[in-house]
């Protein structure tokens, strides 16, 4: 694990004002350093050995403090990825053939008229097709 993605892990871990663990740092230096969402099954090979259930914890707690975010997939397998502070609402790409999923880039502000009494709180743009790979 390369030395500045462990440091923008523990910057990014220390500012929730939380503890910073071991497991924490080593999974999110892991979604930093990836260039696409990565399943719960590849972080757990990345990281070995690791506890399943810890790694679980750990990434329900990095998506509940907005550090990282979950990707939903029509394989129904679920993805996460680093939320840097610049990252804003984004758009994803997922192949239909392979399943990869990728970050494509900022949406552009998206008008959606809320019934009254409710509150947007984040907006999910999935682009489907083919990757180079399977095209």
């Amino acid at each position: 694990m390369a030395k500045s993605s462990l440091h923008q892990a523990r910057v990014r871990l220390q500012a929730t004002g939380e503890r910073t663990t071991a497991i924490r740092e080593r999974v999110l230096a892991a979604l930093v350093e990836a260039k696409r969402p990565l399943s719960h099954q590849e972080l757990e090979s990345r990281l070995a050995p690791i506890d399943r259930v810890t790694l679980y914890r750990v990434l329900d707690w990095l998506v509940a403090q907005r550090i990282a975010h979950r990707v939903a997939s029509a394989d129904r397998i679920g993805r996460f990825a680093f939320a840097a502070p610049e990252h804003a609402e984004h758009v994803h790409f997922e192949c239909r053939r392979c399943s990869v999923v990728m970050c494509l880039g900022e949406v552009p502000p998206v008008a959606v008229n809320m019934p009254r009494g409710y509150r947007l709180e984040t907006v999910e743009l999935t682009a489907k097709g083919l990757c180079a790979r399977c095209a």
